[in-house]
């Protein structure tokens, strides 16, 4: 199950509009095929009302409304209502899992929240809703006092609950204790179904969900990029690959589009996935060290059951300091340019030179760097800015005038935009639409940041991604002191691209 619409949204400082909760869980269900989904807390506002109705409208027109989860509360049957005025068909029944929350936070005896809860059920099975059951702070529960856990389920197996789920809400668990603590429930109760919500805190939640997997759990609770309060939750990326590969485990995911949903979470969330971050990160397909670049073309000796074809991507190698000649062949292979020995020997050295000057080299940096170390011409600059001017004044939109020359012919244009560079591309785009009857790529993501080692007052670096005519997405990228300045020169590396091709 995954639950980044609900406890995924916990994360401090995200909130999902209801459209793109409904984007997402479209996604989820229809795309990378979750067995489920928990999308929303009952009687949580308004706005979240809204959102559980349109993925419930969808869910039902798709035939997959079954899949569709929502938490409620023992609250005299106002979580019951709220869902069921909502279109939905589940309730996800949070109770408590150790005493020491029934007894403290509630101020009820085990007895009396058992009453409650079976309450609760038979007025949800009355609405017509299926139920699971949250036993919140599992974990504890089973660390300081297991027989009221086994009190709990004793009490309630017989109520027509499909699903026990067994939180490790504060994120407390070992492997160790995961897998032992599922061994004794599977044990005691077989006929009934168990599945673990792990949390992240001590950096254990995936292999806790191993652990809990290996040892009888039925199902098992994600959230997209690890999304969740605190720490987060596992990671549903991470997870799949631990259950195909290690665990021999068959899901329903589609892993080819686990990166997609990745970036439509990451966009929407405002999260940004951290490169290192398996499976999804920027970087986990990246190649640095020449020697693994040479290991992959010797019979591919640094490669493993993750490759990125497997999740929709591909293998790059980086250019540095590190890189060695075997990183250089395998971009210039890419690249479709065969060079001598010799000639990749100094060019190995020119991108040394620069990866010791914290200097950032792009695969869409090398023609020119080749261009360069080989002595010929710079790569034919078939789109070249002869003149600019951007002004920005209080009250009136920034408006850019250019002056560029495209394949030796000279055009001027002007546009206003929503910022500089927002004016300076409108008016490109207007000298490729009225001169050359053409359209320019579509601009998907614009990041600027401080280079590593980088100062604040010096370089600052833009990253600009393309979707080209074709659908291929590329990249480009410059450094400048000026903001604006990176981003105008990162928009002619790319035009000089699409020229030169």
């Amino acid at each position: 199950m995954d639950s980044t619409l609900r406890d995924g949204e916990q994360t401090n400082g995200v909130s999902f509009l209801p459209h793109e909760k409904l984007v997402i869980a479209r996604m989820l269900l229809r795309d990378v095929k979750v067995d489920r989904i928990e999308i929303a807390s009952a009687r949580v506002s308004e706005g979240e009302k809204e959102a559980v109705k349109m993925v419930c409208r969808y869910a039902k027109g798709a035939g997959m409304l079954d899949r569709v989860e929502v938490l409620g509360f023992c609250d005299g049957g106002r979580s019951v209502n709220w869902i069921t005025e909502c279109g939905g068909s589940v309730i996800n029944l949070l109770t408590k899992g150790s005493e020491k929350h029934c007894t403290k936070q509630l101020k009820r005896t085990p007895d009396e929240h058992i009453s409650d809860i079976k309450e609760a059920i038979k007025y949800a099975h009355e609405q017509g809703l299926k139920v699971n059951i949250y036993l919140e702070d599992w974990s504890n529960g089973m660390k300081d006092g297991p027989e009221y856990v086994y009190h709990m389920i004793d009490s309630l197996k017989d109520c027509g609950i499909m699903r026990f789920m067994l939180p490790d809400t504060l994120g407390v668990l070992t492997p160790m204790q995961t897998g032992a603590f599922f061994r004794e429930m599977v044990s005691r109760f077989p006929d009934l179904r168990f599945e673990f919500h792990g949390h992240n805190d001590y950096d254990l939640a995936v292999s806790n969900t191993m652990a809990a997997v290996s040892e009888g759990a039925s199902g098992v609770h994600v959230t997209v990029n690890g999304l969740g309060e605190r720490c987060g939750n596992a990671p549903l990326a991470s997870v799949q690959a631990i259950l195909h590969d290690h665990l021999g485990v068959e899901t329903s995911i589609k892993e080819d589009v686990l990166n997609d949903i990745s970036r439509l979470v990451e966009s929407y969330s405002g999260v940004v996935v951290a490169p290192n971050q398996p499976i999804v990160g920027e970087n986990v397909f990246t190649q640095v060290a020449g020697v693994h670049a040479d290991g992959d073309n010797k019979d591919k000796l640094y490669c493993n059951e993750l490759v990125p074809e497997r999740f929709g991507r591909k293998r790059e190698y980086a250019l540095g300091k590190a890189s060695g000649k075997a990183n250089i062949e395998m971009n210039l292979q890419e690249l479709g340019l065969e060079l001598t020995p010799e000639q990749v020997k100094k060019i190995t050295q020119r991108i040394t030179e620069l990866g010791d000057r914290k200097s950032v080299v792009t695969p869409e940096d090398l023609p020119f760097i080749v261009s360069d170390v080989l002595k010929h011409d710079t790569p034919d600059e078939n789109v070249k800015l002869l003149g600019y001017m951007v002004s920005l004044s209080y009250g009136i939109k920034p408006l850019a005038s250019i002056k560029v020359s495209i394949n030796g012919q000279e055009f001027y244009g002007d546009a206003t935009g929503d910022g500089q560079y927002d004016a300076f591309v409108k008016a490109l785009r207007r000298i490729y639409r009225d001169n050359l009857d053409r359209k320019l790529p579509d601009l998907l993501n614009y990041a600027v940041t401080i280079p590593p080692g980088g100062r604040t007052d010096a370089l600052v670096q833009t990253v600009i991604t393309w979707k080209l005519l074709d659908g291929k997405v590329i990249r480009t990228r410059a450094l400048d002191a000026d903001q604006t300045e990176a981003a105008i020169k990162a928009t002619f590396k790319m035009l000089n691209q699409i020229e030169n091709n």
